[in-house]
């Protein structure tokens, strides 16, 4: 394969000036008009009003295609017959101060919301999209077949598939935002993702005027079973889980970990929810490992088997910590703004022990009802230590608490994890 020329021989190594003709963004603004839209990867630099490019982590991919000649760099997406399958919006949350920062509400309907700027030759490219789609899973095959659930031809087919609306979202930071949500100077926040980012965006730094930036990160997947309006209004039952990525146990079945057999459990309890009459959301992110990836993730699985006296429940964080120096990078701060996107006030049933996430959630304005634990049946035998470490660590159980001296051990170290 030839390799063609990425564009012109100049290179700009960072611009400390903004541009003739980019459009303002005036973040949490009431209409889409007033906001403006996010104009990231585009041929057009002057209309860039965002540092880094779209696609998250894929952004990498797309540069390597057009490096190799297999996409034109100028190439602009054809959006006919892409707008979403369900209206997800506007709602009072979008714009409340503060309350969405890592996302871009409008950001599934710019076809629509800005298609004045869109003729006028800006290149505006969604960072949402909501389609429909059939969820097949072995566990709910097996519960149908042994009468845990029961098809309905609305919500689960008779073959087992369950029928739901799911949205993919790209990260869209607002930098002040974040700053305050983190409790940190935006400076700071800014130079430190200029510097251990190996000085990738040097716009981080030079142009303080852009406050949007797109990450080169992962994004997150919701899936809806029910009626998407129904996630907004408190007098429909909301069953809902928060999950972060596990690829070992949630594509392949690893038994070292819960996450998988919760995050079927889980399922499970948003089909019924919406058979109920309710409404079920499963809100999936893309923090691998704790979001120190997954490298260090089976270092760490290395460090806890061959620890002297084995792996334990009272080593269970330490492991971890000797590897990443630090016990946990997700930071649950952001999660609940898709909840808030959704228009989302009240969670009847929160299939989650966390207490991370329990917390985030609510300290962001969004009541919880019920809690519901993993059943014992589900945990596997290898999986056990860490479920006895996380509750010790002050995780939610129904049962009986944890030993108080091993409680005692967790807590003094500071313990913080959610499967």
């Amino acid at each position: 394969m030839s390799v063609a020329t990425p564009g012109p021989r100049h290179i700009r190594l960072t611009s400390h000036s903004g541009g003739h003709g980019a459009l303002p963004i005036h973040w949490a603004a009431p209409t889409p008009q007033e906001r403006g839209p996010v104009v990231g990867t585009t041929t057009q630099r002057a209309h860039r009003n965002v540092i880094g490019t779209h696609s998250g982590s894929y952004s990498v991919y797309r540069a390597l295609a057009v490096a190799a000649g297999a996409l034109s760099r100028s190439h602009k997406a054809d959006l006919t017959n892409t707008a979403p399958t369900d209206a997800i919006g506007p709602y009072p949350q979008w714009s409340e101060p503060g309350r969405i920062v890592s996302m871009d509400p409008w950001g599934a309907t710019v076809s629509e919301v800005f298609a004045e700027q869109l003729a006028a030759g800006y290149d505006i490219r969604p960072t949402i999209a909501v389609t429909k789609a059939h969820v097949i899973l072995p566990e709910v095959i097996e519960a149908l077949h042994t009468g845990r659930l029961t098809a309905d031809h609305k919500f689960l087919t008779a073959q087992g598939a369950a029928v739901v609306t799911k949205a993919a979202i790209e990260p869209v930071w607002w930098l002040p935002g974040l700053a305050r949500r983190f409790g940190c100077a935006e400076t700071d926040l800014r130079r430190v993702l200029f510097e251990e980012t190996g000085g990738m965006y040097p716009e981080l730094v030079t142009r303080s005027d852009l406050e949007v930036f797109l990450p080169p990160i992962g994004g997150q997947t919701i899936y809806i079973f029910g009626r998407a309006r129904d996630l907004a209004d408190p007098n429909v039952e909301l069953t809902a889980r928060v999950h972060d990525e596990c690829n070992g146990s949630d594509v392949f079945g690893s038994d070292i970990c819960t996450c998988r057999p919760y995050l079927t459990h889980a399922i499970e309890e948003c089909i019924r929810g919406a058979q109920r009459g309710g409404v079920g959301l499963i809100a999936y992110s893309r923090k691998e490992g704790r979001a120190l990836g997954e490298v260090t993730k089976f270092l760490v699985y290395n460090a806890r088997k061959r620890h002297a006296g084995g792996d334990t429940a009272s080593q269970y964080f330490a492991r971890t910590e000797c590897v990443a120096g630090v016990q946990d990078m997700r930071f649950q701060e952001l999660m609940p703004d898709v909840l808030h996107w959704l228009g989302i006030r009240k969670i009847h049933r929160l299939v989650s022990m966390s207490n991370m996430k329990f917390d985030a959630i609510l300290k962001s304005g969004i009541e919880i009802g019920e809690r519901v634990n993993i059943p014992d049946g589900l945990i596997p035998p290898d999986a056990q230590v860490e479920i006895d470490a996380k509750i010790a660590a002050g995780y939610f159980t129904p049962g009986q608490a944890p030993d108080a001296e091993e409680l005692g051990k967790a807590k003094g170290r500071g313990l913080q994890a959610d499967p």
